[in-house]
This record gives structure tokens, C-alpha cells and sequence, in this order.
């Protein structure tokens, strides 16, 4: 059976025997993709659910850090290898010659058994990410493992860097562990990778140490059905997992549930990866194959049948006259697309912003309820969780509204007589918030009992002078039981408006806090969402612009083609007529063989006629 590997080598060996470089580079990159297509999986979950754990159960090493006090703050990605090797990915500042304001990276090889203590808390800091490659079964098939940092736990910059990763992955394995059933921020989540990701799996963990761990499991399908996803669950011991590699027993193994987790991985995920991939190669090729057999075909026409060679260049005239015409009215795509990215810069600053505002009633309430010194760290921390969700919520949508935009764009140029566009895929940027500020401390309203004293006796000391000048009238000391009683209350009064008032000024610099936070959050969380739209747009553009001039190129080679033979001798056109049919017969048989490599292959755009049988 032919590989694609093999038709891939026949159409370049085609393409740059008709001189067609633009479809060279593209099977170049086709072939490249088809070569390490890479079937993304990110495992996500919050914090101490047993994501590191998890990694290391399906390939049998601890290349994640595993701790009670430790978490991982970068991406760990694990893909296959011929040998172990791991690389740290590190930002490089800019040096004063280099262009730009953007970071470069570096990749620092290391041991791969230090992997996991680099990756978390101080040893993380400056890393991107890690890379580690392994040769295991599991990875073979392209199967990228991303352990991620935990959502909600360590802030917006690595919540939103997490979400980034959703449009890009195949796969979401969301992790939560056995001892309670899923939680509001887990369900959020599972929202956000169900609206960005085409497959999405749960995994409950550490059921060797929940004995209830089948009653938690049937809670969380309960959830899972009402909120109408259709989403498999495999309950799985990742300790259990790593004993059965060390001692190689099957069995243990089993018992673990890791066995049924890798399983549906391969076959599930690698495998619908693999048909995508395969479909979308199969894609590439028909349309280049279309392409070459345009030309061939309308010379070797001309030369066969010279009666119909006035028609012939007619119909490739207009045809080319109509891709020209659709070329010179795609101002109204490009309108299209200029026009729904300002609107949607404009709706994703709105809508950043009003979130913004709901957050910051919110903490305004929060800090009115209770001092908010000696609460901060508290207040702090919901108020990092509650950031973090409104931005990933903001981000989703977001991301669903440039796809709706996407399609719009689309949509028009096919009505203007576009042809066929290849799917959009855009990268991510993970590190884009590296640099986002942590939310300032404030006064705690901790007093010393020197403080207090001194706080009092201010109070104090004008109740004790006026009572004591009063009862001097009397007759009495100026210090006396009276003017000290009195001393006592003032001084109590004293303290408890200066409480008051030092509580007013932390509620006050705790607002200004907030405030500041939430400005600097909207800022560079707009920058990130504005930065992706403007990707997506120069993607959507090139995608489209490549493919009108495909078309544009494919004809008029058919008219240059058909031109020549009129001029070419009667012993020069017998030699061309050969060549031309085994060129044309070679390409045939090259469609034939990618129509047999799918059976239902992406149609053919309507510009550029499929290779057919010769007249």
C-alpha cells in the first residue's frame, strides 16, 4: 500500500517538475506536518489534584515535581524520543543590538531526572517551560503530554496561560481527586475545555487513599449529566501505577485503572488526531494535484485536438478573468475582517472591563464586611481566584468570537467565488503574562501594646486635666478617682475612634488597591486577547491571499500552456504530446492514489478543475 509519505514525494517531484515553487512550499509543509503531527494532550486540574502525579503514572518516570508543598508553576511538555533527554526553555533578555521588545528564548539541556525540581518554586524562575523526551509506546504516535500549572492557584498570569493552551490542544485530561466530587472552579474549567477543545476526559485520582472513591465518581457523572456533557470518567491510582512499573506487575497494574485511561488515549485521542491529521494532508494533496493537472491538461488539449483550442482558451480566459475579478473584489472579505476585528477589539476591552467592575463591587463588599489588615492574605487570595476566572471567562469567549469571525470572513469570500480554504489553527502564547504584577500588601492594623498605650493616654490625658480642674473647685486633687474615671472613658473613646479611623484607611488603601490591581489586569489581559486577535487575522489573511494566488497562478500556467502549443511545430508538438501524457498520466495516478488514502476527501475548489481523465 502507498504511504502518504510516498505521495507526498510524487507531488513534489511534480510540483517543482512544473515549476510551481508556491506549491512546492506547501506540500514542503504538509509533508512536514504529516512527518510529526503531534496529538497535544494537556492535563489541567487545581492545584494538589495529582496532575505531576498523573504524568509520571502514564510514562513510568518522574519527570513532574510530586509534593504536598510544592506545585508546578511551568508547563511540563513530555513527548516521544530515542532517548531521555530534557531541555529547560528560558527567557533571554534582548541584548542592545537585538530588534523588538520581545523576550528570546533558549533551550539549556539538563538531566532528566532534574526535570521536576526546576520546575517548581524557585527553580522556576525565568523558565518558560520544560521539554522532556522519553522513548515510550504510549508517546510513539506523536502524543504530547503537557503537565500545566494548576488553575486557580497560582494566580492570573498561569490560569490564563493554561486556558491559552486549550485552543491548541487535541485533548483535555481534567484532574480531581477522589476525596470530594468536582467543585465549582473544576466545573469552570471543564466549561472553558469543553467550549475550546474537541475532547475532553476526567480523570479522578488517588483512589488508593479514598476508600468512598466509587460514591465520589458517581457524583461527579451526576454533574457531568447535568450540565449536559457527554465526557468519559476513569477513576485511576497513580501510585499503584508507578509500583506496577517498578515491580512489573501486571495485575497491580490493572488494579491501577491506568491501563484503561492509556487506551482510550491511543485510540480515542492518537487515533482521531492521526485521522484529522491524515484527512487534512489528503486535502493538500487534492488540491494540488487539481492544480498541476490544470496546465497539463489544457495543453495536452490543445495539442490533440487543435479544433477546440480557440474554445479552450475562451473558457481558461474567463476562468482567469474571474479569479482576477475575485481578486479585485476582495476588499469586501478583507472589509469583512478589518471591520469585525475593530469591533471585536472594541468588545473585548468592554467586556474585559465590565468583569473588571463586577470583581471590583465584589471585593468592595468583601472589604466592608470585615477589616480587611488583618483578613488581607484571605481577601488576597478570592480575590486572585475571582481575577482569574473573570479573565478566562472573558478569554473563551473571546477566543469563540474570533472563530465566529473567522467563519464570517470565510463565508464572504466564498460568495465572492473564493476557493477552498484550509483550516485555521493559531498557536498560543503561554508566557504573554510572565510579567503581571502580584497584588500589593497593606497595613495589617497590628498595634504594639506600646502603641495602644500611647493611643489611650492621648485620650486620656485631656479627661483627666479638664475633670481634674473642675473638682479642684471642690476642693479636690486635680488627680482624684473623678477626673481618672473620666480619664478612663476618654481614653477608651480615644482608642476606639482611632481604630475606627485607622479601619477606615485600610478599607480606603485596600479599595485603592483593588482598583490598581484590576486596571493593571484589564491592561495587560487586553494586550494578550488584542495581540491573539491580530494573529488570528494576519493567519485568516495569509490563508486566503495563498490560495486566490494558487488559483490565480494554476490558470494562467493553463493559458501560457495552451498559447505555447499553437506556436510549437508538428514534430515539436508529437515530442510534447509525450511528454504531456506521461506527466498527466503520472499525476492521475498520483489523485488516484490520494482518492483511495481517504475515502470521502475534501472537495475540490470549484476554480481549479480536478485532474480527469485526458480527451
Amino acid at each position: 500500500m502507498v504511504t502518504p509519505e510516498q505521495l507526498v514525494d510524487r507531488a513534489l517531484a511534480l510540483a517543482e517538475e512544473g515549476g510551481r515553487a508556491d506549491l512546492h512550499r506547501r506540500l514542503t509543509l504538509a509533508r512536514r506536518r504529516s512527518a510529526s503531527p503531534g496529538v497535544r494532550v494537556l492535563v489541567v486540574g487545581e492545584p494538589g489534584q495529582g496532575k505531576s502525579s498523573l504524568v509520571n503514572a502514564l510514562v513510568g518516570v518522574p519527570v513532574c515535581p510530586v509534593s504536598d508543598d510544592v506545585v508546578s508553576a511551568v508547563p511540563t511538555v513530555v513527548r516521544a524520543g530515542d532517548a531521555p533527554r530534557a531541555a529547560l526553555v528560558r527567557t533571554v533578555a534582548p541584548g542592545p543590538a537585538g530588534g523588538g521588545d520581545e523576550e528570546a528564548t533558549e533551550r539549556v539541556p539538563v538531566p532528566v531526572e532534574t526535570v521536576a525540581a526546576r520546575v517548581a518554586g524557585p527553580g522556576a524562575e525565568g523558565v518558560v517551560r520544560a521539554e522532556v523526551e522519553l522513548p515510550r509506546k504510549l508517546l510513539e504516535r506523536g502524543l504530547e503530554l503537557v503537565d500545566t500549572a494548576g488553575v486557580g492557584g497560582l494566580g492570573v498570569a498561569h490560569s490564563l496561560a493554561t486556558v491559552d493552551l486549550l485552543p491548541t490542544a487535541d485533548a483535555v485530561l481534567l484532574v480531581s481527586d477522589a476525596s470530594q466530587e468536582f467543585t465549582a472552579p473544576e466545573m469552570a474549567v471543564l466549561e472553558h475545555a469543553a467550549a475550546l477543545c474537541p475532547t475532553v476526559v476526567c480523570v479522578l485520582t488517588k483512589t488508593d487513599a479514598c476508600p468512598d472513591w466509587r460514591q465520589v465518581a458517581d457524583l461527579d457523572r451526576a454533574h457531568l449529566d447535568r450540565r449536559g456533557h457527554d465526557v468519559p470518567l476513569f477513576a485511576v491510582s497513580s501510585t499503584l501505577a508507578l509500583l506496577a512499573v517498578q515491580h512489573r506487575d501486571r495485575e497491580l497494574h490493572e488494579e491501577s485503572g491506568i491501563g484503561a485511561l492509556v487506551a482510550h488515549l491511543r485510540e480515542q485521542v492518537a487515533g482521531r488526531a492521526a485521522a484529522l491529521a491524515r484527512r487534512s494532508l489528503v486535502h493538500d494533496l487534492t488540491a494540488v494535484t487539481g492544480h498541476l493537472a490544470l496546465a497539463t491538461r489544457s495543453e495536452l488539449r490543445t495539442l490533440e485536438d487543435p479544433a477546440s483550442r480557440e474554445a479552450l482558451l475562451d473558457e481558461l480566459e474567463q476562468a482567469r478573468a474571474a479569479v482576477d475579478d475575485q481578486r479585485r473584489r476582495s476588499s469586501r472579505w478583507q472589509q469583512v475582517l478589518a471591520d469585525g476585528v475593530t469591533d471585536l477589539v472594541a468588545d473585548i476591552d468592554h467586556d474585559l472591563r465590565d468583569r473588571s467592575r463586577v470583581v471590583l463591587r465584589e471585593a468592595e463588599e468583601v472589604i466592608a464586611a470585615r477589616d480587611p489588615g488583618p483578613a488581607w492574605p484571605e481577601v488576597t487570595a478570592w480575590l486572585d481566584q475571582r481575577v482569574a476566572a473573570a479573565v478566562a471567562d472573558s478569554y473563551v469567549w473571546a477566543e469563540q468570537r474570533s472563530q465566529w469571525l473567522a467563519e464570517r470572513v470565510v463565508e464572504q469570500f466564498a460568495r465572492d467565488g473564493g476557493v477552498a480554504v484550509p483550516d485555521l489553527r493559531v498557536g498560543a502564547a503561554a508566557d504573554a503574562l510572565a510579567a503581571l504584577v502580584e497584588v500589593p500588601g497593606i497595613d495589617d492594623g497590628d498595634l504594639t501594646l506600646r502603641e495602644r498605650v500611647l493611643v489611650g493616654l492621648r485620650g486620656s490625658y485631656t479627661g483627666v486635666l479638664m475633670t481634674g480642674l473642675v473638682t479642684s473647685l471642690a476642693g479636690l486633687a486635680i488627680i482624684n478617682p473623678f477626673s481618672l474615671a473620666a480619664g478612663v472613658l476618654l481614653g477608651r473613646k480615644a482608642y476606639n475612634d482611632d481604630a475606627r479611623q485607622r479601619r477606615q484607611r485600610r478599607e480606603s488603601e485596600a479599595r485603592t488597591v483593588v482598583r490598581r490591581h484590576l486596571d493593571e489586569v484589564v491592561f495587560q489581559v487586553g494586550k494578550h486577547l488584542k495581540d491573539r486577535l491580530r494573529v488570528v487575522q494576519r493567519t485568516l489573511r495569509d490563508l486566503i491571499t495563498d490560495a486566490t494566488d494558487e488559483a490565480a497562478r494554476s490558470l494562467a500556467d493553463a493559458v501560457r500552456a495552451a498559447q505555447r502549443s499553437t506556436k510549437e511545430a508538428t514534430a515539436e508538438q508529437d515530442a510534447r504530446t509525450r511528454v504531456l501524457r506521461a506527466r498527466f498520466d503520472r499525476i492521475e495516478r498520483l489523485a488516484a492514489d490520494v482518492r483511495r488514502l481517504e475515502p470521502a476527501p475534501a472537495a475540490v475548489p470549484s476554480s481549479v478543475p480536478a485532474p480527469v481523465a485526458a480527451p
